[in-house]
């Protein structure tokens, strides 16, 4: 490693997918202010993550749906004010009515 192109606080960081709970260990400079006891006995600072190879579906193969904190009901609850409120309103056309019942 080149001295004096890496930040200074590059260092050993566990990341933590807490959907499936599977952690690595990896190099980074992401802050956080959470620490963890790693296998090797040492306490490291952890980053928590929504989403990692394995437990995304390009990598494992299936296709599934992992919400994390509510957002899609956060979404639809977000958005449902602009579907009901642009929804055009359904008008029938009386005129059909009357001319079916004169031709009968």
């Amino acid at each position: 490693m080149k001295k004096g192109i890496h930040p200074d606080n590059y260092r050993l960081v566990v990341f933590k997918d807490m959907s499936c709970d599977y952690t690595f260990i990896s190099k980074s400079t992401a802050d956080s202010k959470e620490t963890i006891k790693w296998e090797d006995g040492n306490e490291y600072p952890l980053v928590k993550l929504d989403i990692s190879s394995k437990s995304h579906p390009f990598y494992t193969g299936k296709s599934t749906l992992i919400d994390t904190a509510g957002r899609i009901e956060k979404f639809k609850t977000k958005y449902a004010k602009f579907s009901k409120s642009k929804a055009p309103a359904k008008t029938e056309a009386p005129a059909a009515e009357a001319t079916e019942e004169s031709a009968e």
